[in-house]
């Protein structure tokens, strides 16, 4: 009897504990979502790098310093229609 309430007993343990195999799986998923999310942020980060060496001085692009101009003012031409991209998703 004593032998089959400990094999109850760590079976529980292995399956649903703190240490479990649920656990591990739900933790590897983790890991998987933060590579993903890691690798975003990379990419934006590799995005705004290159905006800011083509904004330093004597290598200025104007049509990156007009955009930006516009962006940060908020001008436009008459009969222009703006479209404002979130780069946060």
């Amino acid at each position: 009897m004593i032998g089959v309430l400990l094999c109850v007993y760590f079976s529980y343990h292995a399956i649903s504990g703190e240490r479990s195999l649920i656990r591990l799986l739900s933790l590897q998923q983790a890991i998987k979502d933060n590579a993903a999310e890691k690798n975003n942020v990379i990419f934006e980060r590799q995005i705004l790098e290159a905006k800011v060496v083509a904004m330093r001085p004597g290598s200025i692009e104007k049509d990156l310093l007009e955009e930006r101009a516009r962006e940060v003012l908020g001008y436009k031409r008459p009969g222009e229609v703006i479209i404002l991209r979130d780069l946060s998703n």
